[in-house]
């Protein structure tokens, strides 16, 4: 039991904070395999799929957060333990001719909520039901500009909630494509349809507004991470309070391939979209001329250039970029550029229907094509081998808690083919790729620089074919059809789930959950709790109860008032924690 008497708000919140476990951390956050929703693409509500879906011309189609709550099982059936969702605050409403707001990124007032995706009650059910399934929430949202249906040159900044007035805006000038930084992050994106209005984010009021926006938000709807949209376009420094104020993991956009320029972000931020990595794999892994000696160099410069890759979102798919399967059919390249991006450095971020082969390039949306096209087809060939890929790598994580921060090393690369190591001794392991793609000969590649001692056995995972190290020390793997392997000591798959191994049963997962009060009238982060939840089958979890903690509906704090505060730790099944005022 832990008393606290307390003088002030920020007292109370020092001593919860140190009674209760923190929220999300990077380190959690790395373990963690992300799905990539865009909400009005993803599910609607009831399973529906019939119905006018104009997403070619950028229409709502009518995906929501009900309709992802009723889709998790397609989620977890895949493995994932974080999902993604686009920004949830109201849009701008007008129909134009770029199209409606569907994405998310044309906000008009951060303090509502888009109705076109739900109520808050959705919301509230679609978080609840992440964390109760022991999988982390992850909020997209925008601080570089705010949307309006107009030139930039006659812009009503009284409509926006709360940068209400023009002095919050930069003077209205056009990103020009040159390149200069000084314009990139103080003019506007955006056109004469729909102008994209540039917040002055170096100035201290907007960045403390923006601070009590983002405290307020995570608080209230217990968010453990944040994607932050167009990062590139503003000043590296405003990060710093930004996430500071969030108090929880975030990651940021930085759609630019200079690892030298877009780690800036990651130094303030804690983390990046890799795009410096996603041009040359897709340049690679797209066609057997790609070249495998650009990728494996942008591998090392940006481990050079940047503090620490294995922080960063790794992807080969997301909504702003062509879909793989429009640069290429076939399905062994797939399975490569998915395996990179799954069991290479960093956090793996899947985009909805990557893992049903969905094609489209960006003119005209076709990368957002409504997934429920698909039939959400859980015998689709990428699906399973999603699933196949994010159990071995949850396995690796739980056989050596530091897997994840283990940087890879490339320990074999030819014209068409290179391997990495990942992992310390004992619990590495060894991925091979190719590019050739699946009408391909037969061949094999003999691999050195392991680090296992001679005679270990080997399993490669994706097709449970045992593999061994000979006296000499080489591992000879046999390649065919194009496809990637991924071996691992045959040892430690015990309790995997893999090539006919048991599935862990009961490993538990710590799921946080933020709780907040009412101070001065605004929502504040006064506690996270930790749920332990197990990460087998989903028929495997045990019941668990959380109970709202310090919430505004139960207690209101005035500054100078003592209160006093009582914390009693459950555990019986699963943990729990209950405060008493």
């Amino acid at each position: 039991m832990t008393m606290c008497h307390l003088q002030s708000a920020t007292a109370m919140l020092c001593c919860l904070l140190g009674a209760w476990s923190s929220a999300a951390t990077l380190d959690d956050w790395r373990t963690r395999v992300v799905y990539q929703v865009l909400t009005d693409r993803f599910s609607r509500a009831h399973g529906s799929t019939h119905g006018e879906c104009n997403f070619v011309d950028g229409r709502y189609c009518g995906g929501s957060w009900k309709g992802i709550s009723e889709r998790l099982d397609y989620i977890e059936g895949m493995g994932f333990d974080a999902v993604w969702i686009s920004p949830v605050v109201a849009q701008l409403t007008a129909s134009t001719g770029d199209g409606e707001s569907y994405t998310g990124y044309w906000a008009q007032d951060l303090y509502a909520l888009n109705p076109s995706f739900g109520t808050e009650d959705d919301l509230r059910d679609l978080i609840q039901n992440i964390h109760d399934r022991g999988m982390y929430i992850m909020l997209d949202l925008v601080v570089n500009h705010m949307g309006y249906a107009g030139a930039g040159s006659d812009v009503d900044y009284s409509i926006f909630n709360p940068f209400n007035d023009r002095k919050y805006f930069h003077d209205y000038c056009r990103v020009d494509g040159d390149n200069n930084q000084t314009n990139i992050e103080k003019c506007w994106l955006g056109d004469d349809i729909v102008a994209l209005a540039d917040l002055r984010t170096e100035d201290d009021d907007v960045r403390e507004m923006f601070g009590d926006w983002i405290s307020s938000v995570v608080a209230n709807y217990s968010i453990d991470g944040l994607r932050l949209d167009t990062t590139v376009n503003v000043e590296p420094e405003f990060f710093e309070s930004f996430v500071k104020s969030a108090g929880v993991f975030a990651t940021g956009e930085t759609m630019d391939g200079d690892n030298s320029l877009i780690c800036q972000w990651a130094e303030t931020i804690g983390s990046i979209l890799n795009y410096a990595i996603y041009y040359p794999l897709t340049r690679t892994f797209s066609s057997p001329t790609g070249s495998i000696n650009d990728l494996v160099s942008t591998i090392y410069t940006t481990r050079h250039n940047c503090l620490d890759p294995t922080a960063y979102g790794l992807f080969s798919e997301n909504h702003d970029v062509e879909r793989f399967a429009e640069m290429t059919e076939d399905m062994a390249q797939a399975k490569n550029i998915i395996t990179y991006t799954i069991m290479g450095d960093g956090i793996p971020i899947i985009y909805q229907g990557q893992e049903q082969h969905m094609a489209g390039g960006t003119v005209q949306n076709l990368n957002r094509a409504p997934l429920w096209s698909t039939a959400y087809n859980t015998d689709a060939e990428l699906y399973k081998h999603i699933s196949t890929l994010t159990k071995a790598r949850h396995h690796f994580v739980r056989n050596s808690g530091n897997y994840t921060t283990y940087i890879s090393d490339v320990i074999y690369q030819d014209y068409h083919t290179f391997a990495t190591r990942k992992g310390y001794a004992g619990g590495q392991a060894i991925i091979v790729f190719n590019n050739n793609g699946a009408h391909t000969d037969d061949f094999e590649v003999y691999i050195t620089k392991h680090d296992f001692e001679p005679g270990t056995n080997l399993t490669e995972i994706l097709t449970c074919t045992d593999l061994s190290v000979n006296r000499t020390g080489y591992i000879t793997v046999p390649m065919g059809q194009g496809l990637p392997k991924v071996i691992y000591p045959k040892k430690q798959l015990k309790d995997s789930g893999l090539c006919g191994q048991a599935s862990p049963s009961s490993i538990a997962t710590a799921v946080p959950t933020a709780h907040s009060t009412t101070i001065n009238g605004h929502p504040t982060l006064v506690a996270t709790t930790t749920d332990a939840e197990p990460s087998g089958t989903s028929s495997g979890k045990t019941s668990h109860t959380r109970l709202a903690l310090g919430t505004a509906s139960q207690v209101r704090l005035s500054p100078g008032i003592p209160v006093t505060v009582t914390v009693l730790s459950i555990l019986a099944a699963s943990l729990g924690a209950a405060l008493m005022w």
